[in-house]
């Protein structure tokens, strides 16, 4: 096999990157300028627009996860990577129906303030702490994923960094500097940067996944067109290439996938932050719709070109010889191999832009929750007196602090389990455990105080011990899924014998029914212009980032990525941002 030439990142690439990292910072302080109080720090003040909560909400599901792990299998499995990825569309129209409205309704001010109300306290302190340490394995995993990337395109992985006595690798000195930026910015600007930066990220990924798309088959025709690509893709494909082969064909895979996707999109705690930084139930639902949409064209839009990449790279394990799954480099391989510099400086960015999205989410319900549901009723308790917003703020910013590091720790250890997409399997197969009890708390609300925390642990026991024990070891992921979901089902119906309307521990869930029968309807008119203005910053980064791109089409080209695919990025950029510029001057006006 004819080994491929890669153009690897120069200078430019490395300031447009530079370029894109002043943005995110800028972003956050932008957003801090915004963060009167508390309210507005970790909901946004429910004034955010539900098509940018939507937005934000999508791209942080995205992640580098869907250009890495999701990649490989899609690289080795070929079409059944569409059935699987794009499942999240079925998870939001369930959330469209039932979730999104109920969510809302809640009326929540942190995330796990629902357990509070829905259970009692001592089940938001248990999932407070429990939450802990799955919540640092994803925001590690999701630096490893965006650092396998970054370290590829930017050639980091065979160099070295000497810091007194210790030697860092290219891809650790990566996770430490990406994980600062991460974590300042995010606690900066709390929310509303975490809502604005996705903006701009889902942005990137857009046109990112646009331009790579179309090239990958062009590539593949040599000249003959579009068409002419996906014939030779038909004709040199592996013979089951394109029927359901692997995990994909696996029915007992399918069900666990299916429970993860209803959970991971219905119940997880940034999500339901999402529903309640908008300002209505209305528009709870209309971000859940537009998630479902994103979630069925998005991941198309990069499962495309990696099947190309199967053509292009038949055999990814001769040019990438130093991961544990190579595989997982075929689509920064198609960007490095069809783009030119500057765009592979975007392409890096759009990486960056989607694990940075995942990653802020998590550190800003988790900064919440340990802020309002831990630190601020123990004060209270122990002291009687209550945490001012200033002292709230520091103690949101040092969960942050001490989470990033420790996300850090958690990417340079992931490598031992031998790849990004297995280990992200076993991490959701075991959250599922504490997911299962909240959709069920949604749905039924006749169990004590304590079935939350008795079917999660049952769940989570039961499961660990099938793992010690190698029951079905070839279907863990399935395993795990399908038995949590069971056994929590099994324990919380059961609770249901000892629930008793009249214990005054259950005064919280008394209000939450009412709660959830008195709909949320916006009665404020004058924040939605301000809120709107937010398009117009939205706007401004896009024009900066359109220009430098169209300059960028003066710098040398190949015929295999010529530099004018700058200039058609850079016009689709230009026009988007003046497009929202001029958005955000008609709702000043209309204001």
């Amino acid at each position: 096999m004819e080994t491929p030439v890669f153009n690897t990142v120069n200078g430019f690439d490395y300031a447009l990157i530079a370029i894109y990292f002043a943005i995110i910072i800028f972003v956050g302080f932008y957003a801090a300028r915004r963060n009167k109080d508390t309210d507005q720090y970790f909901e946004g003040g429910g004034q955010i627009p539900w098509f940018l909560a939507g937005l934000s909400n999508w791209v942080s599901g995205f992640s580098a996860f869907m250009f890495v792990a999701a990649a490989g299998f899609t690289y080795q499995w070929g079409i059944g990577a569409a059935v699987l990825f794009t499942a999240a569309t079925w998870a939001y129209l369930v959330g469209f129906l039932y979730f999104a409205k109920r969510w809302r309704r809640c009326r929540l001010s942190s995330p796990l303030q629902f357990l509070t109300r829905r259970f009692s306290p001592s089940t938001t302190y248990f999932y407070s702490l429990t939450a802990v340490i799955p919540a640092i394995v994803g925001i590690g995993q999701g630096l490893y994923i965006l650092c396998i990337f970054v370290s590829t395109a930017l050639g980091l992985n065979d160099v070295s960094f000497a810091i007194g006595s210790f030697t860092l690798s290219g891809f650790q000195a990566l996770t430490i500097v990406t994980g600062f930026v991460m974590v300042l910015y995010t606690a900066v600007g709390g929310l509303w940067a975490a809502v604005l930066s996705d903006a701009v990220q889902g942005i990137i990924i857009g046109v990112m996944t646009l331009i790579i798309l179309p090239l990958s088959y062009l590539h593949l025709g040599a000249g003959s067109g579009i068409m002419a690509g996906i014939d030779r893709l038909l004709a040199e494909v592996p013979a089951d290439y394109f029927s359901l082969n692997g995990p994909a064909a696996n029915p007992w895979f399918i069900i666990g996938y299916a429970i993860n996707m209803m959970l991971g999109y219905n119940v997880a705690w940034h999500l339901v932050q999402r529903y309640n930084s908008v300002p209505d139930e209305s528009g709870a639902r209309k971000m859940a719709l537009l998630c479902c949409i994103l979630s069925f064209v998005g991941p198309l839009m990069w499962i495309l070109p990696v099947f190309a990449a199967k053509v292009i790279f038949p055999d990814m394990g001769a040019i990438w010889p130093q991961f544990a799954n190579p595989a997982e480099a075929s689509f920064v391989s198609l960007a490095l191999l069809l783009l030119p510099h500057g765009m592979i400086g975007f392409v890096v960015s759009a990486i960056l832009s989607a694990t940075l999205g995942q990653a802020n989410d998590a550190f800003n319900w988790l900064a919440a929750t340990i802020t309002r549901d831990i630190v601020v009723p123990l004060r209270r308790r122990f002291t009687g007196k209550t945490l001012g917003e200033k002292a709230q703020l520091r103690v949101a910013w040092t969960t942050m602090t001490i989470v990033g590091v420790l996300g850090v720790v958690v990417a340079f250890i992931i490598p031992r389990f031998g790849g990004a997409f297995e280990f992200a399997l076993i991490y959701f197969s075991l959250v599922a455990a504490f997911q299962m009890p909240v959709a069920l708390g949604m749905i039924f609300r006749r169990t004590p105080w304590w079935s939350a925390i008795a079917a999660s642990s049952a769940a989570l026991v039961v499961a660990i011990t099938l793992m010690v024990l190698g029951v079905f070891p070839e279907h863990d992921f399935a395993r795990n899924m399908i038995v949590e979901a069971v056994v929590a089902s099994l324990v919380f119906g059961l609770s249901s014998f000892w629930f008793n309307p009249d214990d005054p521990k259950h005064a919280g869930l008394h209000e939450l029914e009412r709660d959830l029968r008195t709909p949320v309807v916006s009665t404020d008119t004058e924040f939605g212009g301000a809120a709107m203005q937010v398009y117009g910053m939205i706007g401004s980064v896009c024009l900066i980032l359109g220009t430098v791109l169209a300059l960028c089409s003066f710098l040398p080209g190949s015929p295999i990525a010529p530099a004018y695919i700058n200039l058609i990025a850079g016009g689709m950029l230009l026009l988007l941002g003046l497009g929202l510029r001029r958005l955000a001057a008609k709702s000043r006006h209309v204001a």
